[in-house]
């Protein structure tokens, strides 16, 4: 009979264990592979969801404002250089050593005032000299005139012939000449002796001396003679330029080129501070330059003015006119042309190319290109585009005094043409 042997327990159970082992193993590979793909498509469900949209920015804000209408005085501009209105070279009129210098340099003297002496003595022994020759002459015609009364006399007698009675009446005149010669040559030598003394011919300021005591001077005609120093006067003082034949002609029909007023300032000044009026424009035109010189006078009490400092002059040309100014901070450059921001009443920036003036009290006078209705951007002109839109806030435009003059103007810019403004 075939009996069934009992199975060991203590032989099949490593055998399970064995296969246990090898299932966790598959489990744990299984886990490494999907566990990455698991992630994966996680992450890829995760970057592939709809995102949230983004609120767009609100529009940038400016700040607008009308341009300012001001009626402004119609200048033309100039650039000139002063001078004396009068200059004088002290020459001697006499010959000789100076011996005395009655100035400092650099001062202001009168006219008539003694500036140099020359060593008279030579002219005051000349001048005594023909003092002696005029008593000669004296009594020369006193002679004359006694022999030809006796030789009146004796006519009636016939014992002098009428010869010589001629001869006689003759004789007086010479005499009267001679005397007449004598006197002349006395008041040569005269003037001779007060030359010695060399004066001022006008008041104003002097340059330095030319020559020191004791060097001897030539008298003569014009540069031949020694120069002994200059004189310049001050006040009133010229201010000299030059102006093209546009602004001749615009003057001309305005009939503004005599006793026109003008103001000046000096290089280093903001204001129009020095006051005259035009007193001189030349006949003619430069043929070369197309230019023609013009001269204005100015008061200058104080001398302060100096000949050859330069200025910049402005000139009445007609009135006041009614004009647009903006600040020059709302004007921008686009390549050649000059162009001003205006927003429209949608917010839309819309830029405007316009013509510019000079700047009146601080403002850009605007020729052309706006309107008193348009809004400019004055402030965030940075921010603005055109065609874009931005958010408004209302501002004013107002003049900047400067100085405490209350029409300051200054020249247009660089390629605009110097009109009247």
């Amino acid at each position: 009979m075939n009996m069934i042997a009992p199975i060991d327990t203590a032989e099949t159970k490593p055998a399970q264990t064995e296969a246990e082992a090898n299932r966790s193993r598959l489990v744990r590979r299984a886990a490494w592979i999907v566990g990455p793909v698991a992630l994966v498509a996680a992450g890829y469900g995760l970057f592939h969801r709809d995102a949230p949209v983004l609120a767009a920015p609100p529009p940038p804000t400016v700040t607008v404002a009308a341009p300012l209408a001001q009626d402004v005085t119609e200048w033309d501009t100039y650039v000139g250089r002063f001078e004396p209105s009068r200059s004088v070279e002290v020459r001697p009129r006499v010959s000789g050593a100076v011996v005395a210098i009655h100035f400092r340099d650099g001062e202001m003297v009168r006219q008539g005032q003694a500036l140099f002496t020359i060593d008279p003595r030579p002219y005051t022994a000349a001048l005594a000299e023909a003092r002696a020759g005029v008593a000669t002459a004296v009594s020369d015609l006193a002679l004359a005139r006694t022999d030809y009364e006796r030789a009146l006399k004796l006519v009636s007698a016939d014992a002098v012939s009428q010869s010589e009675v001629d001869r006689l009446r003759a004789r007086v005149q010479a005499a009267q000449a001679s005397l007449a010669a004598a006197q002349a040559r006395v008041r040569a030598r005269a003037l001779d002796v007060e030359f010695t003394v060399v004066r001022a011919p006008i008041s104003g300021r002097i340059s330095d001396r030319r020559v020191d005591a004791g060097n001897l001077v030539a008298a003569g005609e014009g540069q031949a003679s020694t120069l002994l120093t200059t004189i310049n006067a001050l006040d009133p003082i010229y201010f000299t330029f030059d102006g093209s034949e546009a602004l001749y002609l615009k003057s001309k029909r305005a009939g503004s080129e005599t006793a026109a007023p003008v103001e000046i300032k000096l290089q280093d000044e903001g204001d129009y501070r020095w006051k005259g009026h035009l007193d001189f424009t030349d006949n003619g035109l430069d043929q070369k330059s197309g230019t023609i010189r013009a001269r204005a006078v100015i008061a200058n009490p104080d001398n302060f003015l100096a000949p050859g400092l330069f200025g910049n002059m402005r000139l009445a040309g007609g009135g006041t006119t009614r004009a647009l100014l903006v600040p020059d901070t709302a004007i921008s450059t686009d390549q050649v042309r000059k162009i001003v921001l205006t927003v429209g009443k949608d917010g839309t920036v819309a830029p405007r190319e316009v013509t510019l003036g000079p700047v009146v009290n601080g403002l850009r006078v605007i020729r052309s290109g706006l309107t008193p209705a348009d809004r400019v951007v004055i402030t965030g002109i940075q921010f603005a585009q055109p065609g874009g839109k931005v958010l408004t806030v209302n501002g004013r435009i107002a003049p900047q005094q400067t100085g405490g003059t209350s029409d300051t103007v200054a020249p247009p810019p660089a390629g605009e043409a110097t009109l009247a403004h």
